[in-house]
């Protein structure tokens, strides 16, 4: 595997540095190399957050993403902060539910998903992160569903068995759910 680059953007509380370890998790079981980043406003939850995740079959040489081809963003302010840097021709996984913004650049794919409406729809209200996840894991075969589902398993290991069962079905749920828009 060429060496891939991830960003997932939202705000504080959304998952954001979840999805970003279950992604390194599921790149370990398949044995490839990753780094990954994580970088949040003070306020926490609420603020705006980021991690980033480089992948490769190789050594990584710097875990610094600065125009990731890949990136998942789950609120309106993270798309206004980092949809610029996305690399051109690039692929973005958009949360409809909290995305409203019409104008979007030209040359990216977009894979548009109402996260946060079917996360809601599943009785799982933090479960947004996992609906968009199943969607750019489904689109883009980067990673195996078993592996990711594996990956989540693990980091959520000690929590609620329904949690972790609710978040497994927003995962999957994401997979068929998602429209896919590309480069006119």
């Amino acid at each position: 595997m060429q060496e891939k680059q991830i960003l997932i953007a939202g705000f504080g509380g959304q998952g954001v540095v979840a999805l970003g370890n279950i992604i390194a998790r599921a790149c370990m079981f398949e044995g490839c190399q990753v780094t990954g980043m994580v970088s949040y406003g003070a306020e926490m939850r609420g603020g705006t957050c980021n991690a980033t995740i480089v992948i490769s079959n190789e050594e990584i040489a710097c875990p610094v993403v600065e125009n990731p081809a890949y990136a998942i963003i789950l609120n309106n302010q993270s798309l206004e902060r980092y949809e610029k840097d996305i690399a051109a021709g690039g692929l973005v996984v958009l949360n409809t539910s909290m995305i409203q913004q019409t104008a979007f650049r030209p040359d990216l794919t977009r894979i548009e998903v109402p996260a946060t409406d079917i996360a809601f729809e599943l009785g799982n209200r933090k479960g947004a992160n996992m609906v968009a996840l199943g969607a750019f894991i489904q689109h883009t075969g980067l990673l195996k569903m078993d592996t990711i589902e594996r990956g989540m398993r693990e980091l959520f290991g000690g929590k609620n068995p329904v949690l972790i069962e609710q978040n497994v079905r927003a995962l999957y749920e994401g997979t068929n759910r998602y429209k896919l828009v590309k480069p006119a």
